[in-house]
């Protein structure tokens, strides 16, 4: 039997930084090792693409360009190859993928996160959020982002919840490698709180800088908040915090001694490093409605590494912490049951929350979900 052909539509791949450009790379690897996958990608995608993936490129920006450019390529595509199924890698370019699909008779489907059913832009909702309802298939990447779908009108019928996935480390990092990366930035003898992220409003790390981490410091004054990440440049729909933004909170709160700035880690070892360097991991996602946290990918991306989760319970979060197994939820907002949480983990000195942490961590693996996108589409 032949393999079943796929055309990926999305925005959302590498160059640009991002759990939403993670995922769609590593979708696209693994239905491409049962499928002939092709990908209309932005410009620079297809130097960072996965070896059986075939990358068509439009430009970047502006959005609008990106749009049209795609449109005509995919439209080629489409005609030319006659894909079996047209698959957005989100909701950006789900109205590409649906009116594809009408034009081969392929089905139509959209990876679809949280913000991409609540984006408050009056165009958008005019005309991008009605396409969820006429596609063949909405995959959502959280029970949240589910909820949210059935609000807009998509039929519970064509909804399949497929969570993002982990690489999952096939060994732990050498001692060696932990005590020098502590040497190199001063955090010897310190107990390391981990933020790991792009530095968005709704990720709330200027909140917790000013609420909790003076609390944090109070009972546990070895604790140091190692931040890795940076404003978006290319994001769309999401308010930045700066660096110096919280650098200045810092100094506020009488806690700069306290916080140690990385940017961006790009290197896959040097980020398994810091992970298993680190006490627990931070996660203040503020509860914004009209911009949700869709699934919370970096609290599967630390428990893989044995680093429990302190979050609040908002959003897809819910499905990316375990309660007791990798970590702990608190109400959102309760900035103090945030400290709390984080100093129960900071002073926890077993190992029975790391090797919980990494069980949990196995059932997103990879592999796992190109098998449950697999079903979702019906290949």
């Amino acid at each position: 039997m032949p393999k079943k052909r796929i055309l990926l539509i999305t925005r959302n791949l590498p160059p640009l930084v991002g759990g939403m450009e993670r995922l769609n790379w590593h979708m696209a690897d693994e239905l491409s090792k049962h499928s002939e996958l092709r990908v209309i990608g932005p410009k620079g995608a297809a130097a960072l693409k996965p070896d059986n993936v075939v990358v068509t490129e439009a430009p970047l920006k502006p959005l609008t360009l990106f749009l049209l450019v795609a449109f005509l390529k995919s439209l080629w595509q489409i005609l030319r190859w006659k894909p079996d199924v047209v698959l957005a890698g989100s909701g950006l370019t789900a109205p590409l993928a649906w009116l594809g699909s009408k034009m081969c008779g392929a089905r139509s489907a959209a990876y679809l996160h949280g913000f991409d059913i609540t984006v408050q832009n009056r165009l958008y909702q005019r005309l991008w959020s009605p396409t969820f309802k006429k596609l063949d298939v909405v995959v959502v990447n959280s029970t949240p982002t589910k909820n949210l779908a059935r609000a807009a009108g998509v039929p519970e019928a064509r909804i399949s919840i497929v969570h993002p996935g982990v690489s999952i480390p096939d060994a732990p990092q050498p001692e060696e490698a932990l005590a020098a990366f502590k040497q190199q930035h001063g955090l010897q003898g310190k107990k390391i709180l981990l933020s790991v992220g792009r530095l968005t409003t709704r990720k709330g790390l200027c909140e917790f800088v000013e609420h909790a981490l003076p609390k944090i410091v109070e009972l546990a004054p070895s604790a140091m908040l190692v931040v890795i990440g940076e404003a978006p440049k290319n994001a769309l729909g999401a308010g930045i915090q700066s660096v110096e933004s919280i650098l200045e909170q810092a100094k506020k709160s009488g806690v700069a001694e306290h916080l140690c700035l990385l940017g961006v880690i790009t290197d896959r070892t040097m980020l398994a490093t810091a992970y298993e360097a680190a006490d627990v991991h931070v996660f203040p996602v503020r509860h914004i409605p009209d911009d949700p946290e869709g699934f919370g990918m970096v609290a599967i991306e630390a428990a893989a590494h044995g680093l429990p989760t302190v979050a609040y319970s908002t959003g897809g979060i819910v499905d990316a912490v375990a309660e007791g197994q990798s970590g702990y939820l608190v109400p959102p907002g309760d900035y103090p049951a945030l400290a709390e949480g984080a100093v129960r983990l900071l002073t926890d000195s077993s190992s029975i929350l790391r090797t919980s942490s990494r069980n949990f961590a196995a059932q997103f693996a990879w592999p796992i979900l190109g098998a449950k996108i697999r079903q979702a589409l019906r290949l």
